[in-house]
């Protein structure tokens, strides 16, 4: 996967350096070519001539290289990689990165750089859950920066937390899947709504259903693997979030919730696959306290939910593509492009109760996709080989508007 691809590494100045050495013997051992560029304090933390005997290749880190006399020029370095990698990303990078700051060669290149940009962030707990750092990470995805979440472990400051830097063994698998899949989707911004939402109905009960989040997570992970930045907003679901350097998941619990964060999201977006099982209704009043069982009846007065699919669809600008699923019991292919037209979306996707095997829970999946250019079955498979075909029909659409 790797023999022949360009990758400008970053190293910057954060005990997490160390591991550098890792991942270049990993990725020089997978016949990638390595260029090392290092922070002027990077060298504290690992040795240059290590990196330059593993990479085969002078480790760069002046503009200047007095011994030589030669210019180190940002502008071709930025124009030389298939893809550059900056870790450890420290706090004091990501701000610099952010707010376009080039004190040092690394930021050059990283300003001038024209291929896609992956970056490991690390860094002590207090500091990777300040605002400051949530802002600042906010906007690297924006500006369509591929983030491989850091782990949770022990850290340099004795604490115990989020902030420690991905292994290089996984950022070698990140690098590594980056360049397997077809990457038609650089470039494009995705949001993905799974799972269900809860509507409280006092402090200990709630309206939900059975909705396990698996479609819309694997429909993130498919749009992921294709180069797209995703953003997943989810609510209390049973599946685990898929592990992806360009995937960010928003968790909320309400209707409500996953409506406002939507709006947020969407107006950076260029699709939207309202893939969640969203509560059509809740609890007008929610107690406050748990409410005691008395009597052999409880009346509920429930309100409707904002429609969080007819919301986009009737907000998007006309270079966004807006797909929405349906769940049917009956008169399954009347309703959908029922709600095709009313909800003016691209695409609906169209689940069936009927169909065994498949469903809430399940690992597969039979669906139809309905369109204005007609419908679709899509037999019964696993939900992920199910998102490829669904995020096949959608890039057809985009091509087609």
């Amino acid at each position: 996967m790797l023999a022949g691809k360009k990758i400008l590494l970053g190293i910057t100045g954060g005990i997490a350096a160390y591991k550098s050495v890792l991942l270049v013997r990993m990725l020089v051992k997978a016949q990638a070519e390595v260029q090392v560029i290092m922070t002027p304090s990077a060298s504290a933390f690992v040795s240059p001539l290590t990196l330059a005997t593993l990479s085969k290749r002078p480790v760069l880190s002046e503009y200047f290289n007095s011994e030589s006399g030669e210019w180190n020029n940002h502008v071709e370095l930025g124009l030389w990689p298939d893809l550059m990698v900056i870790m450890p990303l420290t706090a004091n990078t990501l701000a610099k990165i952010v707010h376009g700051i080039s004190d040092n060669l690394l930021l050059a290149a990283y300003l001038s750089a024209r291929c896609p940009v992956m970056v490991a962030p690390a860094m002590d707990l207090d500091m990777w859950k300040h605002p400051s750092t949530r802002r600042n990470m906010e906007q690297l995805i924006l500006d369509q920066v591929f983030v491989i979440p850091p782990g949770i472990g022990e850290l340099a400051s004795g604490l115990y937390g989020e902030g420690r830097m991905a292994e290089p063994e996984d950022q070698f698998d990140c690098i590594s899947t980056f360049f397997q899949t077809k990457a038609t989707l650089i470039g494009k911004s995705v949001l993905v709504t799974a799972g269900p939402t809860h509507e409280a109905i006092d402090p200990v009960r709630f309206i939900g259903n059975h909705s396990s989040g698996k479609m819309g997570f694997a429909l993130a992970l498919i749009c992921a693997r294709r180069g797209a930045n995703v953003h997943v907003v989810h609510g209390p679901v049973s599946a685990s979030l898929p592990s992806h350097p360009n995937i960010v998941g928003h968790s909320v619990t309400s209707a409500i919730e996953m409506h406002e964060q939507c709006l947020n999201l969407f107006p950076e977006m260029d699709w939207a696959i309202c893939a969640a099982a969203v509560s059509d209704y809740r609890p007008d009043v929610i107690q406050t306290e748990k409410i005691k069982k008395q009597g052999d009846e409880l009346h509920l007065r429930l309100i409707k939910n904002p429609d969080i699919l007819e919301t986009l669809g009737n907000t998007r600008q006309k270079h966004q593509t807006v797909v929405g699923f349906a769940l049917e019991t009956e008169n399954e292919i009347e309703n959908a492009k029922r709600k095709l037209e009313k909800k003016k979306a691209d695409l609906i996707v169209m689940n069936s109760l009927r169909s065994e095997g498949a469903g809430f829970g399940s690992d597969n999946n039979h669906v139809w996709l309905v369109s204005n250019s007609g419908t679709t079955e899509i037999e019964l498979a696993s939900k992920e080989q199910i998102a490829q075909t669904i995020v096949d029909a959608i890039e057809l659409l985009q091509h087609e508007k």
